[in-house]
């Protein structure tokens, strides 16, 4: 891009996220359909090439990693053909919330063949009450399976802007569930037990307590991990845009609420562009030399590109404005086919170390 004096600012390249081997947590979100899990693919290959052991998550409800590694990936680590240290797993928060309500059944003695058991009824007050509890404790349930695992780095790949938003708002809802069961236990404890022993049910004092030990079992690793979150040193997020005016501006939303929240993000990547290393100027004078001797069919073809160009050199000339004195802002370029299976994502993922000569 030759409108653009890039000597004084940040690399345009993830280079930095590479060589920082105190990392162990890299979010990588933004609007949908921008290539996010592309970009967490490409990057959790980059860090396998300098960490021991890569594991990548897929915090999607909509998994893709699968279908970008061209092979299955369920919910426990799988190791990605081609490599001996990167692996991947897809979570579900319905499957989580199912296990633990389970777990909690079989701890305390009841069942849930029937609607109105006690565990039913009260995770479902529960959920109903505080919107989002099942996502926290779920999240909760992963981080915690993460912590176990013996992994130098975690590549995140998350869902959309909003739900990460709300990923990031868990602890205050954790709060809000623990007043909500203690509310609960205050206000109906002695009916539930006289209702239980009445029609035989199990125990709802254990049941309570477990529940809410379950919840501040959970609330303690979310402080935890939020801590961990808030550190730089630890955790970055890389934000993941295209060069249109929809997608810049919730880049710009989440780059606020990653900064309300406190936490690091030094690093955006922008998908889809149109021959990142040329000027939309210097092709239109290309094409204008040229026009006369273009069919009509290949002139309105070019045409169009060249609107593309414009209109993505205008957004990537804000994107720099906005955020290239601070930020690494790291051009990849739109190809001729889809970016899937290991060796087109190791060749793709050079685009994120070698940055785009824009001179």
């Amino acid at each position: 891009m030759a409108d653009f004096d890039d000597s004084d600012l940040p690399e345009p390249s993830l280079k930095n996220i590479i060589d920082q081997k105190s990392l162990q947590w890299v979010f990588v979100g933004g609007k949908g359909g921008v290539g996010k899990t592309t970009s967490s693919c490409c990057l959790g290959i980059q860090l396998a090439q300098s960490r021991q052991k890569v594991l990548i998550v897929s915090t999607d409800p909509a998994h893709n990693l699968s279908d970008a590694f061209c092979q299955k990936i369920g919910r426990e680590p799988t190791p990605i053909a081609g490599f001996s240290n990167l692996s991947a797993m897809e979570i579900d928060a319905n499957d989580d919330m199912e296990k633990m309500q389970q777990s909690m059944e079989e701890a305390t003695g009841t069942t849930s063949e029937a609607d109105d058991s006690g565990i039913n009824s009260l995770m479902a007050e529960l959920t109903s009450s505080i919107p989002g509890i099942d996502e926290a404790m779920s999240f909760a349930e992963l981080m915690k399976q993460v912590q176990n695992l013996d992994y130098d780095v975690v590549v995140f790949d998350t869902a959309p802007t909003g739900h990460t938003l709300r990923l990031l708002s868990f602890p205050t809802i954790l709060e809000k569930a623990l007043g909500k069961v203690m509310e609960l236990k205050d206000r109906f404890g002695g009916l539930i037990t006289q209702a239980s022993a009445l029609f035989g049910g199990g125990s709802p004092g254990q049941m309570q307590e477990m529940l809410l030990g379950r919840l501040e079992e959970t609330r303690a690793v979310i402080n935890k991990v939020n801590d961990a979150f808030r550190d730089p040193d630890l955790t970055t997020f890389v934000c993941v845009c295209i060069p249109e005016f929809l997608s810049i501006y919730e880049t710009e939303r989440l780059v606020q609420e990653l900064s309300k929240f406190g936490i690091d993000s030094h690093n955006i990547v922008v998908n889809q562009v149109l021959f990142p290393e040329k000027d939309a100027e210097e092709l239109e004078e290309w094409l204008n030399s040229n026009k006369a001797a273009l069919p009509r069919e290949a002139q309105e073809i070019c045409g169009k590109m060249m609107a593309r160009k414009k209109m993505q050199d205008k957004y990537i000339g804000q994107c720099f404005d906005l955020y290239g004195d601070d930020f690494s802002v790291v051009l990849m370029p739109l190809l001729d086919f889809e970016v899937r299976g290991v060796e087109k994502l190791k060749n793709f993922s050079e685009n994120l170390v070698n940055p785009v000569d824009l001179e």
